[in-house]
């Protein structure tokens, strides 16, 4: 039965169209304005050093981001307005940056302070975009929505910033959307399969091989997902709103402490996704530190998508968690496609998170559409317990 008695065609192009809006992130489409409300990693905080500035880009558009002399990071529209020449290959002066193609310079705020060929002009009325950003944990967060930001609360977690915890940030950026790496974030039957593949690490012999039950229910943050395996190894992550996972995965070492990861699955535009995690593992030792220290080091410049061709081939790297995880998502999540065709997958009863996912951001781009308020998301208050088996219980 049909209620809005549309064709057969119309409901299927109806659908494409509903189904494309899920992966977009432009300003000009729903979920870009979704997206738009919220804080977004932009960048590792090493990645920029005082008096420097890089190209960025995020939700499909191009931006320059510096750290001014006093350490400040600003992040301002990606070209010059004079003849938009790209703003990141000038150079910094106190806590402003000036183009190097005609000198314009521009402070922190996109207000141009300086045309030196135009002496007679004045500049108070140029301006460029200019964006709040928040620095945490060694992560820049930008906010490239309209009016004043939120507090920046949904990201944090209690972990992250608890006394003796070892903190450890890396990234990778995939030629394919951010949806898909979402999707996968909400599908725990993947984990008794894709992470087998090539070689069992420390991860695929943490969890069993056994497909789990799965239960998931809408929090004030995002989606808990619940697997049970055997009855009595069960998993739990915290999905946040509107692409974030905090998960507990194994320690290097089956003598190490567990880790906690927040993974974020940042669109940098329809075709590539910076996949950003921020891991808390518990100090012990000076040697046992020293060693995950070296470890997570040598894991920094590991990109999944620099190894497709041996991936696709097979060859997976030789290592006991973070770049073989890496390496196995990879390849299922690349092998979708650049973007994953959604209109003509077969979902079963075990893709239950994924559907409730499509759900809530539906209803939520639906909301923006009508000019409504959307769901005020906030950080979840409870601690994380994110794994427990029969015998003790792993916390985090």
């Amino acid at each position: 039965m049909n209620p809005n008695n549309t064709s057969p065609v119309e409901h299927k192009m109806i659908r494409e169209t509903r189904v494309a809006q899920l992966a977009q992130t432009g300003a000009g489409t729903p979920m870009g304005q979704l997206l738009r409300r919220f804080w977004h990693p932009v960048a590792l905080s090493r990645e920029v050093a005082t008096g420097s500035a890089k190209a960025v880009r995020l939700l499909s558009q191009d931006l320059a981001l510096y750290r001014g002399e006093s350490g400040e990071p600003h992040l301002v529209a990606g070209r010059c307005a004079h003849r938009l020449t790209m703003l990141h290959t000038g150079w910094i002066e106190g806590e402003e940056i000036r183009c190097m193609y005609h000198g314009w310079k521009f402070d922190g705020s996109g207000r141009c302070v300086e045309r030196p060929a135009e002496r007679h002009c004045r500049e108070a009325n140029i301006r460029i975009g200019a964006y709040p950003v928040h620095e945490y944990c060694g992560v820049i967060f930008a906010y490239l929505g309209e009016g004043e930001a939120p507090a920046f609360d949904l990201p944090r977690k209690a972990v992250f910033e608890t006394p003796g915890m070892l903190l450890f940030q890396r990234k990778e950026i995939w030629p394919c959307n951010w949806l898909q790496n979402v999707e996968n974030s909400l599908d725990a039957v993947h984990v008794s399969f894709a992470h087998q593949m090539g070689k069992v690490g420390a991860f695929g012999e943490a969890i069993t091989t056994e497909v789990p039950a799965l239960s998931y229910r809408e929090t004030e943050a995002g989606i808990c997902q619940t697997a049970v395996r055997g009855g009595s190894q069960v998993r739990v992550s915290d999905w946040t709103f509107p692409y974030g996972n905090h998960v507990n995965i194994p320690g290097v070492d089956p003598r190490d402490p567990w880790t906690e990861v927040s993974h974020w699955m940042v669109p940098i535009d329809d075709t590539r996704t910076m996949r950003l995690a921020l891991f808390a593992t518990p100090s012990t030792t000076p040697e046992a530190d020293s060693k995950l220290v070296s470890y997570y080091h040598g894991c920094e410049g590991y990109n999944s998508a620099d190894h497709h061709d041996d991936l696709f081939a097979g060859k997976y790297p030789t290592d006991p968690l973070i770049r073989l995880t890496s390496a196995q998502d990879y390849v299922a999540l690349i092998g979708q496609g650049v973007i994953a065709d959604r209109m003509n997958e077969c979902l079963g009863a075990s893709d239950v998170g994924i559907a409730m996912l499509r759900r809530i951001l539906t209803r939520e781009i639906d909301l923006v559409a009508a000019g409504a308020p959307t769901k005020a998301w906030r950080r979840l208050d409870r601690p994380s317990a994110l794994f427990t088996e029969a015998g003790p219980q792993v916390t985090a």
